[in-house]
């Protein structure tokens, strides 16, 4: 046999060999559980199920899975298993947008904005938001399946996505880490269900919106695909800000705003006059008083009085405070009737367990009561409803994700700025879309308001959007509020087009 021939034999052998490994690794799920190692042996194959709702415009039918993304080590062996569901609407272009939504923690499931927010399904927590007891899934009407298809994804460690030996897991969990496993899920996605030719959207809460700049970055330098737009809710930006000095000045300013907001909302006087008029005081004279040395005397008097008018807090609380007005509001915001007020949402107050303590360590009562019912439903919803039937515990909130989490330099230092700013700067057609509640005190939207104000003006202009509603974190509790807000998503999609 002459050279010519071996080689094209071998060439053949390679190319034969090459085929094979590509078809294996794009198989999705139904046959990977098959041999799972550990913890993975729990998942079911991959469902497939077909749904339709009726949405304002009409009926959409579309096609549901919920299913896992293999990972795999560079010895070729499996090393973690990520879940998502897909909601893709029938009958619709090929270039259709593509959103990838995951929420933030670190350590929070997907459950609050697919059950929350964006998915065909809602969970409705009855009259007035708040008795999780009650809740129950419904139709959602305003689905954001109405305008984009839709991939939810559970970060490593959250819901059902598990690495296949506990011990490393940890190696998902930071920064920089967890936004390659993203961007790898999201391409393996991408590639096995062929929509590249799909403008490609991010879509994050909280944590998720510094993780969704993160993830856009880790996309386009490792995987090759461009983002069109992200969109954030009540997002942390800039870990400074965030978690800075509680006895900063600057901190305290951008914070009164949302106490104002919680103040109007609980005298039914809420209206954007007056909420102009208190994010004006606090960017003037509360600052410049913060900033300066204490005032005396009857100008003390004057300054905390009016604290304690705009934020509602008793004029004691302000004036032992100094003027730091919402380092206390939790438990004095509305102490005279016994209640403690939620860190997501300060017009939400419920009884206080504690009464007779001057701190609060209580639970939170939205987010370790209220939404702790998107983890059942979500468990019930995927194995009653989507076929997904597994006897995994779905972890809405790990704490050990959160706990264990490696912010490489300390979540003070964590920071979307530089990100974003290269997305603007370089991708001219990018679009960013940043949605707060009034009344959020985790992430207050007048933090936000700041670092857009400070970045530059980037051509062409009026690609970021700072959108307002009533509500805290997760404004999706207000039912108006999700409503608006799926409105101002559907045009802030048709605008790109």
């Amino acid at each position: 046999m002459n050279l010519s021939i071996i080689m094209r034999l071998a060439l053949a052998i390679l190319i034969a060999g090459a085929i094979g490994s590509a078809t294996a690794q794009e198989q999705p799920g139904r046959g990977e559980q098959r041999d799972a190692k550990g913890v993975l042996r729990l998942l079911p194959a991959d469902s497939v199920t077909e749904h339709s709702i009726d949405t304002p415009s009409g009926k959409l039918a579309y096609t549901a899975t919920a299913g896992t993304l293999a990972f795999f080590d560079q010895s070729g062996d499996q090393s973690a298993s990520v879940f998502y569901t897909a909601y893709v609407a029938k009958n619709a272009p090929l270039n259709r947008p593509l959103t990838f939504v995951f929420n933030g923690g670190p350590g929070a499931a997907s459950a609050f904005l697919h059950l929350g927010q964006v998915g065909p399904r809602v969970l409705d927590f009855g009259p007035d938001a708040n008795d999780a007891a009650r809740a129950s899934l419904r139709d959602n009407p305003d689905t954001w399946l109405a305008f984009t298809d839709l991939v939810l994804i559970d970060p490593i460690g959250t819901g059902w996505s598990r690495a296949v030996k506990s011990d490393d897991a940890k190696h998902f969990w930071s920064v920089r880490s967890d936004a390659d496993a993203m961007a790898k899920a999201i391409a393996l996605y991408v590639s096995k269900n062929n929509r590249a030719g799909s403008p490609k959207y991010l879509f994050g809460e909280s944590y998720g919106g510094l993780r969704a700049a993160k993830v856009a970055r880790a996309l386009q330098g490792d995987q090759g695909i461009i983002i069109s737009g992200i969109v954030m809710l009540s997002p942390l930006l800039e870990g400074w800000l965030t978690f800075g000095d509680d006895q900063s000045a600057l901190h305290a300013a951008l914070q009164l705003p949302s106490l104002a907001a919680a103040e109007l909302e609980h005298r039914h006087a809420f209206n954007p006059d007056a909420l102009a008029a208190a994010e004006k005081f606090a960017m003037t004279d509360y600052l410049t008083t913060l900033a300066g040395a204490p005032p005396k005397g009857e100008a003390a008097k004057a300054f905390y009085e009016r604290v304690a008018k705009i934020s509602g807090l008793p004029l004691d609380a302000v004036t032992q405070a100094r003027g730091f007005a919402a380092n206390a509001y939790v438990k004095t915001l509305r102490s005279g009737e016994s209640k403690v007020v939620s860190h997501y949402d300060a017009t939400f107050a419920a009884d206080d367990p504690y009464p007779e303590r001057r701190s609060s360590r209580a639970p939170d009562p939205i987010l370790d009561a209220v939404t702790r019912a998107y983890g059942g439903a979500m468990a019930s919803y995927a194995r009653n409803e989507l076929g997904f039937k597994t006897e995994m515990t779905y972890a809405l909130l790990a704490s050990d994700v959160t706990n264990r989490w490696d912010w490489q330099g300390g979540r003070v230092q964590a920071s979307a700025d530089e990100d974003l700013r290269v997305l603007l700067a370089y991708g001219p057609s990018f679009r960013l879309m940043i949605a707060h509640g009034y009344s959020d005190m985790i992430t207050p939207y007048a933090m936000t308001r700041y670092i857009l104000d400070h970045m530059p003006t980037f051509d062409p202009p009026g690609r970021v959007q700072l959108k307002l509603y009533r509500g805290g974190h997760m404004l999706y509790l207000n039912p108006q509020s999700r409503h608006a807000f799926s409105a101002d998503a559907a045009l802030f999609y048709r605008s790109g087009e």
